[in-house]
């Protein structure tokens, strides 16, 4: 057969939650939400910095509008 059924997932719950007990299980979920959490923040906080990066580029590669006339 090879496929897990309901029952099987079922059995593996109560011998994680008999084994780790539900406060030590509750720590790691809230631990592990922390983490992403801050995962995802600094991976934000990179995208900023890359479109800031990228519009100061930009501003410095564009000539002025002033050169232009300067330069007829």
């Amino acid at each position: 057969m090879g496929a897990f059924s309901i029952w099987h997932l079922v059995i593996i719950l109560l011998i994680v939650v008999a084994l780790f007990g539900t406060t030590k299980l509750r720590n790691v979920g809230s631990d592990l939400g922390s983490a992403i959490k801050s995962f995802r923040s600094a991976v934000k906080e990179e995208e900023e910095k890359k479109e800031s990066i990228g519009r100061t580029i930009d501003a410095e590669v564009q000539p002025s509008k002033e050169h232009e006339t300067v330069n007829r």
